[in-house]
């Protein structure tokens, strides 16, 4: 009996060494190129490689049948069925295809783990450095219009003030993440979209509506996850820009990028650099700017290691220093022009995460912890267009200085079942400590905002057609707030407990069409944010906004539903996407000019609720790529951004015979119609041709006049700002390559053409195209 079951040992032995002997080799290409460091691995297994820099593997598989699946950024994934005989190695090719359209992109912003595009349940779109050149994009603030419902927007002449509309609503329902942490604070919401350069930048994922609350409650209008580059390959570059703002005012930048990875893909580094210097911009010649001096300095880094197959260390840093100045004789020292507004910032991001997985992956946990820090000096005044003892003592007096600080730590763990279904949930800690001082007009804005948050998410797919995304977020806030202007104040003393819960559902009609629709709520503590941290000049004065002392906090239900139709004919690429999006604000916050002035001349602005309001509207999304070498895409907005009951914008003292209350059924700077287009063309292997644009349709923009301090109405015209770029490619030596470009930005010179002039302008009366035509050349070289 003994001889017998040493025989079936034996044999059982043998039998599992041929299984895990047993292999599938090949080489992936693309277009007779090799594709390094390209995944292969077993769908629904454990097995997976990545191809080495000839783009070989050899995969070792079970025994029957399988499907051999290889994916890498950029490449469509290919997937192959395979019989598996114990013992019979085999070899199988793969030629990959580019992914015109970025499908089979893999995301994180849609569910916070990794899941490619296609079968995420949330529409993911993804800004790539390939479209940040061709729209010669230098900042962040550059890039984002060229997606669906997104808007870029400047609010400022003096000082550049920019924000981020998604579906139509304003810069502070927008949950700004870096490396998917949300430590982009309100602070960095005032200008830091102009000071993250797009050289740093891997991608910029944008989920539009509520479907990324479980990346924090205040991600009413969605969330913009800005990633920085890592470490892939062997690579370096540098590269050069001259722009020439309306033929005449230079806009320099320098870049660095350099990254190096070990020969088994266990650590790597990436560094990157930015030096850009930016000439002030006077569009009406009245010795005033309409686009801001600006020096920017930036340097960062990212680096990997894997201590073993199953865990992962990573560590990023980005450091800032920039600085701004707008107004009027920038030749001397802020407090002897009419008018300055003067920031200097000094930034730095940090983070660490740690990664576990289990031998078979269906385990992971991930534990993080994140910060932003800044300090500012600020200059917010200047003598008015006065000349006095008491203007002068006013002007010496706008000092500011402002501390800036935004923590996160967290963990997350996720759990893949056997029928694919995945379970994830995690605990956050978020705090925010902001203290905005100037000494001179008795300002403060001393705000601590702490969040506890747990989530939890189950991703239910009972078919391969059906995918339910079930998720809630539990947050508890507190916000400690003291904000006084003069001999103004209020305090913001909140404890609430939240429940923000989502569901968002993916259903595969048939292999080309897809339907996705979903719920999340959302809501904001009273606080100040982005715009509350801003100071404009109105008529020669500060304008101060402070949070009335009844504000309530704002809850949103957003509504999301679409149609995504995706085909090939031949090797044209085709998509299609109509989305609808439907979103209500219960008591929302809104800026009130008061028609105060303060004893030292300030204007006064508060922000209190509304009664409500809506956001509906309908994304459409086009593109095609009949080739590897031509690409189009084009979208557009529709939308309607309404007040439930006419809302106060101006609130007349009764000072001024026959004015009175200003009052709006819509929202202000909210075109009802806007787009884009984007165009690649390589017209030969070393020549191409980008032809971008985006059009912003009419809007109602607030304007404050100068000579009554009444404000107007005004419903601008229509702007269409198209950029037309071109790139030559040639490689000298082997391994240094030569890129060379020039082009035109704004080539229709479409511009705002009615700019207030004077130290008593209303400098938030400003809208449209960030900047007139502007010539371009630019210099890319090294092993990219």
């Amino acid at each position: 009996m003994k001889k017998i079951y040493y025989f079936l040992f034996l044999t059982g032995f043998v039998v599992s060494a041929q299984q895990t002997n047993t292999s599938i080799s090949g080489t992936i290409t693309s277009d007779g190129t090799p594709v390094a460091f390209a995944s292969v691995y077993v769908k629904n297994g454990t097995q997976g490689v990545d191809s080495d820099r000839n783009g070989d593997y050899v995969l070792t598989v079970p025994d029957g049948e399988i499907t051999l699946t290889v994916q890498f950024q950029g490449y469509r994934t290919q997937y192959k069925k395979v019989t598996v005989t114990s013992g019979i190695n085999q070899t199988i090719d793969f030629d990959l295809v580019e992914d015109a359209m970025g499908l089979d992109q893999v995301v994180v912003s849609a569910t916070r783990n990794r899941i490619s595009k296609k079968e995420a349940p949330v529409i993911v779109n993804v800004l790539s450095p390939k479209l940040f050149r061709a729209t010669q994009s230098i900042s962040l603030a550059d890039g984002l219009n060229y997606q669906p419902g997104v808007r870029v927007e400047t609010n400022c002449q003096n000082c550049g003030f920019t924000q981020v509309r998604l579906n139509g609503l304003q810069g502070q329902y927008t949950q700004i993440l870096v490396n998917s942490r949300p430590v982009f604070s309100a602070l960095n919401g005032v200008y830091g979209l102009e000071q993250i350069p797009t050289s740093i930048i891997d991608r910029v994922e944008v989920v539009r509506s509520g479907g990324s609350a479980l990346f924090g409650s205040n991600a009413i209008a969605g969330t913009v996850n800005v990633i920085t580059k890592e470490p892939v390959n062997n690579t370096w570059d540098v590269s050069s820009y001259l722009g020439l703002i309306d033929g005449k005012t230079a806009d320099r930048s320098v870049n660095m990028n350099a990254s190096i990875v070990n020969e088994d893909l266990s650590s790597g580094i990436t560094v990157y650099g930015m030096y850009r210097n930016r000439d002030a911009y006077d569009a009406n010649d009245d010795g005033f700017s309409e686009i801001t001096e600006l020096t920017n300095n930036s340097l960062g880094a990212k680096a990997f290691v894997k201590p073993n197959d199953n865990s992962k260390i990573g560590i990023d840093f980005t450091a800032i220093r920039e600085f701004r100045r707008g107004g009027d004789k920038l030749d001397l020292a802020p407090q002897f022009t009419d008018v300055t507004e003067e920031l200097d910032h000094n930034t730095v991001f940090t983070g660490l995460d740690y990664e576990l997985f289990n031998d078979d992956r269906t385990n992971s946990f991930t534990a993080y912890v994140s910060g932003q820090h800044t300090d500012r000096g600020s200059y917010y005044g200047g003598l008015g267009g006065g000349r006095t003892y008491a203007d002068s003592i006013a002007a010496n007096n706008a000092f500011g200085t402002t501390k800036d600080v935004a923590f996160v730590a967290g963990a997350k763990f996720a759990h893949r079942f056997k029928n694919n279904d995945v379970l994830t949930t995690g605990m956050e800690y978020q705090l925010n400590d902001t203290d905005d001082v100037i000494a001179g007009y008795n300002r403060l804005v001393d705000q601590k905002v702490n969040n506890y948050g747990l989530y939890g998410q189950y991703e239910w797919k009972p078919s391969s057609r059906f995918t339910a995304l079930i998720g809630a977020r539990l947050d508890h806030v507190n916000v400690d707030g003291y904000y006084t202007v003069e001999d103004v104040e209020s305090t913001s003393e909140v404890n609430e407990t939240v429940l923000s819960p989502r569901i968002t559902l993916l259903y595969n009609i048939n292999d080309a069409l897809q339907f996705r629709g979903g719920y999340a709520r959302g809501f904001r503590a009273p606080q100040a944010f982005n715009e509350d941290l801003h100071i404009a000049s109105v008529g020669g004065e500060p304008s101060f906004v402070i949070l009335s002392d009844d504000l309530e906090s704002e809850f949103s239900n957003a509504y999301t539903a679409s149609l995504n139709f995706t085909k090939d004919y031949n090797k044209t690429q085709t998509n299609i996407l109509v989305e609808g999006f439907y979103t209500t604000l219960k008591n929302p916050f809104t800026i009130v000019s008061t028609g105060t002035s303060l004893p030292n001349g300030s204007i006064l602005e508060e922000t209190r609720n509304g009664e409500g309001a809506y956001v509906a509207g309908t994304n459409i999304e086009f593109t095609v790529s009949p080739s590897s070498s031509l690409f189009f895409q084009a979208g557009v907005t529709f939308q309607k951004s309404m007040y439930n009951e006419d809302q106060v914008l101006f609130e007349a003292d009764g000072s001024v015979p026959g004015e009175g209350d200003v009052i709006l059924d819509e929202f202000a700077r909210s075109p009802n119609v806007y787009g884009f287009i984007n165009t690649n063309w390589e017209i030969i292997d070393d020549l191409r041709l980008d032809v971008t644009g985006s059009y912003t349709g009419s809007m109602i923009v607030p304007h404050v006049v100068s000579d009554s301090g009444y404000m107007d109405l005004v419903d601008t015209k229509a702007f269409f700002d198209m950029t037309t770029k071109i790139t030559y490619h040639f490689d000298p030596i082997e391994g240094f390559h030569v890129e060379i470009s020039g082009g035109v930005q704004n080539i229709f010179n479409s511009y705002q053409d009615d700019f207030d002039s004077g130290a008593g302008r209303d400098s938030t009366y400003i809208y449209g195209p960030n900047q007139p035509r502007t010539y371009f050349v630019g210099l890319k070289f090294g092993d990219f």
